[in-house]
């Protein structure tokens, strides 16, 4: 049966946070056999490649546990604008110190990426939402972190909150140096879309496209070519609307999927074939 069943990416998740109470603590054994109950009940309806995104130091490490002690799991390291504090630059350091190990344990329980289950920097970016935000703080770490990014060889993740305009411009720094990533979230028109696809970036998207307010979201993934986007949950955050107020999980990727195919009158398998391709070609899995 398992063989018959697709093969969907949730390219963006959390379930370092999912199985903990606390934010920011480290993950030990007893949060290990619920995260396997995740990964079994997304595995169940093909959904067999999680990415998990750190937001700090301590949530970077925490993934990086994750994709060490399940194969189909992979990791991302960044610092979330919200997060960047006085001492990024030294977490960041560290961070840094996550990937050169990976780089030099092939293997570790992987047989979908050669070894290396780091797979993108992120999510980093900017978010002027909150009013005392640190703008000058928040363009330093993007920048550090898409030259990490370069330096590695590794997919960006975007966070781009209040901010769609700047945040390109900071991207725009580093034009043609091949920097590859996605817009996570995606929450702007159908103008941002065709900016972000200038810089062939792909966009990010779950459970807001399900939403009723969101008609303009649902006209841009209606209309911007497949080959652009991927795939996410954010989970537990932002669930499809049929499931609001509950903690979403990698599992509704499916429903997503399914949602987007309805929208866009295209077949689940399309859509499923398409962006599980993206997602493998930018996150190089």
């Amino acid at each position: 049966m398992q063989n018959h069943l697709p093969i969907l990416c949730d390219t963006h998740c959390h379930i370092n946070i999912m199985v903990k109470k606390t934010f920011d603590t480290p993950l030990l054994p007893e949060h290990f056999p619920l995260a396997k109950t995740i990964i079994d009940q997304a595995a169940a309806v093909g959904v067999n490649r999680i990415i998990n995104v750190g937001t700090s130091l301590i949530e970077s490490q925490n993934c990086v546990l994750i994709a060490q002690h399940f194969p189909n799991c992979f990791a991302a390291v960044g610092i979330h604008p919200n997060d960047a504090t006085e001492n990024w630059q030294s977490d960041l350091e560290k961070i840094e110190q996550l990937i050169i190990n990976d780089l030099g344990v092939p293997g570790i329980t992987d047989k979908f990426s050669g070894g290396n289950k780091i797979v993108a920097i992120g999510e980093c970016g900017l978010d002027f939402h909150y009013p005392d935000y640190d703008r000058a703080r928040q363009e330093n770490s993007f920048r550090a972190q898409i030259e990490l990014a370069l330096k590695y060889d590794r997919a960006l993740i975007v966070h781009t909150r209040d901010a769609a305009y700047e945040t390109l411009a900071i991207i725009d720094e580093f034009q043609g140096r091949n920097l590859r990533g996605v817009i996570h979230c995606f929450s702007e028109d159908m103008k941002f879309a065709h900016e972000v696809m200038k810089r062939n970036f792909y966009m990010g998207i779950g459970g807001p496209l399900t939403y009723p307010k969101n008609n303009e979201l649902r006209n841009v993934f209606k209309n911007v070519p497949l080959e652009s986007i991927i795939l996410e949950t954010d989970a537990p955050y932002l669930p499809p609307q049929e499931i609001r107020g509950k903690q979403n999980s990698p599992a509704q990727i499916a429903n997503i999927a399914q949602f987007l195919a309805q929208l866009r009158n295209e077949s689940n398998e399309t859509i499923i074939r398409a962006t599980t391709q993206n997602a493998l070609f930018l996150f190089r899995i």
